[in-house]
C-alpha cells in the first residue's frame, strides 16, 4: 500500500509544479522553509509577522492552508513531522510548537530553553526532535509522548544546527563556538568534537550515506567534513558574506548553500556526486537566509527580507531571470524622508501598516491609532498584556512606550525590544503618526 501511495505522489508530483510556485502571504522577512517530499505542501517562517503558514503548492499559486499566528517570538525555524500529519515550529523566545496540520491547532508547546531556536531536525522514524539554541544547548523531545528528554550541554557558543544520524542514534550539532561535536542520543554522552573550523558554524547537515556532514561558516568559507577522520574531504567555494541557509536533496542528488552580505544574497547549487559546482543565483536586493528544493528539484525555494518567498528556475537555466524582490523596502532608509517617517521606518513599519488592512504584519494596523484601546482590533492575536491593558494610545502613551521601551511600559507583549531615547525624535515620530494613520480612531468594542 505504501508503495502505491508513493507512486501515486511521484505521479501527482509530475503533474503539479511545473513552475515554481508563488507563496505571498507573511507580513515580513522569510527565514525558513521546509517543502514536502514530493513538493505538494511547504510551512514558512515568517520572522517578524510571528507565523508559520501551511502551503499548498499543487496550483499555480499557493494557497494557505492554515496560518499558525500564536507564537510570543519571531518564527525562526519550521518542520514537517514524517507522516505529513504534524509539524514543529520554533521561535526567537526559545517556544517550541507541536502543530496538527489538518485542524491547525496547537498541540503541544515546550518552553525549556532561555534562548533563541536556531533549528530543529526530526529523527528519521519521526519519533525524536532536536532543538538548537542559543542559550548553548541542544534539547531532545519526544514527539510520541510529547515530553522533554533531557539536554545535550557542551557547547560554549550558540548551538545554530543539529541534525540526527540516518539511525537515530547519534546527534550532530554546530556552533558560533566553531565546533561540529556529536553525541549518543540514547544516553546524551558527549561522543566529542568532530571538527573545529575556528570561525562560528551558522548551518550545517548529514550527507547521504551518513559519513559526511556538510557545513557553512559566519566567513563565507563551507566545505565536507568526514565524520570518523574529522578531516575536510572538499572545500567548497567560498561565498562573500556569512552563510545563512543549507538544504541537501538526497532524492535529486543535490544540495544548496546560501548566504548574504547587507543586501546581497547568493545561492551556490552542487551535485552531491564529487561536489560538482552546478549553479549559482545573486538577488542584489537581500540576503538568503533559507533555501529549499522543489518536488522536482528544478526549483529552489528562498527566503530574505520580502515579505513572500522567492523562486528561482534552476534547471533549465534561463538565460536572463527577474529577481521578485524590490529596492527599497518600507523599513529600509531614502535619503528624502522626514525624521519621523525614518523613525516609523526603523522602528514600525516591518510590524505594522498605516492602512485599515494589517497585510499580515506582525502587529496590527496603526490606522486610526490615536484614541483607540491598546490591544482592541477584532481578529488580531493579541498577548494577555495588551488584551487586559487599560492603555488608551495617544501623544503621551506612545511616547512613554518608546521612552522605556515595550519590555517595561507594557512586559509580556510581542512587540521587539527597542527604545527612541530622544525626546525630539519620538515628538517628530509622533506627528508623523497622528499626519497618516487617518485621524481619531473609531470604536473597536
Amino acid at each position: 500500500m505504501k508503495s502505491l501511495y508513493a507512486c501515486l505522489g511521484v505521479i501527482l508530483a509530475m503533474l503539479v509544479e511545473a513552475h515554481g510556485v508563488e507563496m505571498r502571504g507573511h507580513g515580513g522577512p522569510v527565514r525558513d522553509i521546509a517543502i514536502t517530499q514530493y513538493g505538494l505542501k511547504a510551512l514558512s517562517a515568517g520572522s517578524l509577522d510571528y507565523t508559520m503558514i501551511y502551503w499548498d503548492l499543487s496550483g499555480t499559486k499557493g494557497r494557505i492552508i492554515h496560518k499558525f499566528d500564536d507564537h510570543d517570538g519571531p518564527v525562526s525555524a519550521v518542520a514537517f513531522v514524517p507522516g505529513g500529519k504534524r509539524a514543529i515550529s520554533a521561535s526567537d523566545d526559545g517556544a517550541i510548537s507541536i502543530w496538527d496540520l489538518k485542524s491547525g491547532k496547537r498541540i503541544k508547546r515546550f518552553k525549556q530553553h532561555t534562548g533563541k531556536i536556531a533549528k530543529v531536525a526530526i529523527s528519521a522514524d519521526g519519533k525524536l526532535a532536536a532543538s538548537a539554541s542559543w542559550d548553548h544547548t541542544i534539547r531532545l523531545w519526544d514527539l510520541e509522548k510529547l515530553s522533554f528528554i533531557r539536554a545535550f550541554k557542551g557547547h560554549k557558543g550558540p548551538v545554530n544546527s543539529a541534525a540526527f544520524s540516518a539511525d537515530g542514534k547519534t546527534l550532530y550539532s554546530a556552533s558560533y563556538d566553531g565546533t561540529i561535536q556529536q553525541w549518543l542520543v540514547q544516553t546524551g554522552t558527549p561522543a566529542g568534537i568532530i571538527y573545529n573550523h575556528g570561525m562560528g558554524i551558522n548551518v550545517m547537515a548529514l550527507v547521504p550515506g551518513g559519513k559526511q556532514l556538510v557545513f557553512g561558516s559566519l566567513d563565507g568559507r563551507s566545505g565536507v567534513v568526514d565524520i570518523e577522520s574529522g578531516e575536510i574531504a572538499k572545500i567548497l567555494r567560498p561565498h562573500e558574506g556569512p552563510i545563512l541557509g543549507l538544504t541537501v536533496s538526497p532524492k535529486h542528488g543535490m544540495a544548496a548553500l546560501s548566504s548574504g552580505k547587507r543586501r546581497n544574497g547568493y545561492i551556490h547549487v552542487y551535485a552531491l556526486k564529487g561536489w560538482e559546482p552546478k549553479e549559482i543565483h545573486h538577488n542584489p536586493y537581500t540576503p538568503v537566509w533559507a533555501v529549499a528544493f522543489s518536488g522536482k528539484g528544478d526549483h529552489i525555494y528562498y527566503g530574505g527580507l520580502d515579505d513572500f518567498v522567492n523562486v528561482w528556475q534552476v534547471n533549465p537555466r534561463k538565460p536572463f531571470e527577474i529577481v521578485a524582490s524590490k529596492y527599497p523596502r518600507r523599513f529600509e532608509l531614502s535619503g528624502d524622508m522626514d525624521p519621523g517617517e525614518k523613525q516609523f521606518a526603523r522602528k514600525c513599519s516591518i510590524c505594522h501598516t498605516l492602512k485599515p488592512d494589517s497585510a499580515n504584519r506582525g502587529g496590527p494596523t496603526l490606522y486610526k491609532l490615536f484614541g483607540r484601546k491598546a490591544g482592541s482590533i477584532p481578529g488580531y492575536s493579541y498577548s494577555k498584556t495588551l488584551r487586559t491593558s487599560d492603555i488608551i494610545w495617544n501623544a503621551e502613551t506612545i511616547s512613554k512606550l518608546f521612552e522605556l521601551g515595550p519590555e517595561h511600559y507594557t512586559p509580556g507583549t510581542k512587540m521587539p525590544l527597542q527604545r527612541i531615547k530622544s525626546k525630539k525624535q519620538r515628538a517628530a515620530l509622533i506627528a508623523f503618526l497622528k499626519r497618516s494613520t487617518g485621524g481619531p480612531a473609531q470604536k473597536t468594542r
